[in-house]
């Protein structure tokens, strides 16, 4: 089922569909004015923040102030994302925001070509590649991953991190790390995703591999180092706080202060987190509420096709668990944080969940026989009639955040 992927494949895909976004977001639906400006409403909220952190690096007072001001308190962010974009803007020259642009966008690049790197290794056919890209291009908040936001960068690390440590090498492992370093040093996300590699060789050796002690070292060493290797990038960012101002979580304190985020562990076992609603176009803190129950209803979906051949037959489910573990980590999270402020930006976080299954979904498909031609097309019309509803609902989206309106 793999094969040597064909990088130029891979990395002219991922740069066709970088500026594809980058087209649709500049061109087509930004306010009117100079190609500069319309590039520049692609930096809006959380963007001022990653620029304010450039700028004056982190600052705070402790405890950190109750409400949001970034000129008191600015901790509220990790750092990878704004630390490239500032030595950016120190080398070239760039100005701030232009520099928080190129490194969103490049890592938008960066996770299209990992994208592309992994139906390659699959054996994906070309048209099958295109149309999962398209389930991804057509969600409705994909068009962050060329904004001034973090998320392009997160997305870029963690394929690429499970993209590495899969792969046999130990320039492939040196690479695994250091992307998964970026990882967790991007979100605070990306510290529990770092076990990813220990839950891949869990799965893989069953029941047989726990229940063989001696041979713990030889299975569980290298995902173990890897897990270690890449949880550094958010534990670094932790000892800085602590060095700095004597409270490693001042993250989680700042979070509290100025966004009321007071993380809610049993959320997504509550049947009240749960709203059943058509939400209104100009609403997106509904639309975060309703992406909230419908991002857990694909889950339980997801686990059911999975579960019923795994039933049957011997199905290779064990090397998706990494995607799997990747999305229920960074919904499981999201909703956890969000959870005290109403769901707000759950239509951006669950993003993240909706890329990684797309790709799992690809390998679970091509395990199967080809499907008759009536089945397959379909199965086309299906992706694409709902790419574009999600398509028509990024633009209205896109719409409201280059004219600094809040969407996620």
């Amino acid at each position: 089922m793999t094969r040597k992927p064909n990088v130029l494949w891979a990395v002219s895909m991922g740069l066709a569909f970088m500026l594809l976004q980058l087209f649709a977001a500049v061109v087509l639906l930004a306010p009117e004015g100079p190609l500069s400006y319309r590039y520049t409403t692609l930096i809006q909220h959380d963007s001022y923040w990653f620029a304010n952190i450039i700028e004056r690096g982190y600052d705070t007072i402790v405890p950190p102030i109750t409400h949001k001001m970034m000129e008191v308190s600015n901790v509220a962010f990790f750092p990878a994302y704004p630390a490239i974009a500032g030595a950016l803007h120190h080398w070239t020259g760039l100005s701030v925001y232009t520099a928080l642009l190129v490194t969103a966008q490049a890592a938008a690049w960066g996770f299209w070509s990992y994208f592309f790197l992994f139906c390659e290794r699959w054996n994906i056919s070309p048209l099958a590649q295109v149309l999962g890209a398209i389930a991804v291009f057509a969600h409705p908040t994909a068009f962050f991953l060329v904004a001034g936001y973090s998320e392009s960068l997160f997305m870029m690390a963690l394929l690429g991190f499970i993209y590495w440590s899969t792969a046999r090498g130990r320039t492939a492992m040196v690479l695994a790390g250091v992307h998964g370093f970026g990882m967790s040093a991007t979100r605070i996300v990306g510290l529990p995703c770092a076990a990813i590699p220990v839950m891949r060789a869990f799965f893989e050796g069953g029941w047989k591999g726990v229940k063989n002690v001696r041979g713990w070292f030889a299975q569980y060493a290298k995902p173990v180092a890897l897990m270690f290797a890449a949880m550094l990038g958010g534990i670094s960012f932790f000892i800085y706080c602590l060095v700095r101002w004597g409270r490693w979580d001042l993250y989680m304190l700042t979070q509290e202060a100025g966004w009321a985020v007071y993380p809610d562990y049993l959320a997504v076992f509550k049947l009240e987190s749960y709203r059943w609603l058509v939400p209104p176009m100009n609403d997106p803190t509904q639309w975060s509420q309703m992406t909230m129950t419908v991002g857990a209803l694909i889950l339980i979906g997801v686990a059911i096709c999975e579960l019923l051949p795994a039933l049957r037959r011997a199905t290779a489910w064990p090397s998706r668990i990494g995607f799997y573990f990747a999305a229920v980590i960074t919904y499981y999270i999201a909703v956890s944080g969000v959870a005290s402020v109403n769901m707000e930006s759950m239509l951006r976080y669950q993003f993240c969940a909706h890329a990684v299954i797309v790709l799992a979904l690809l390998h679970f498909l091509a395990e199967f026989r080809r499907p008759p031609a009536l089945l397959r097309a379909i199965g086309m019309a299906g992706v694409i009639l709902l790419s574009a509803a999600g398509i028509g609902l990024q633009g209205w989206w896109i719409w409201n955040f280059t004219r600094g309106d809040w969407v996620a």
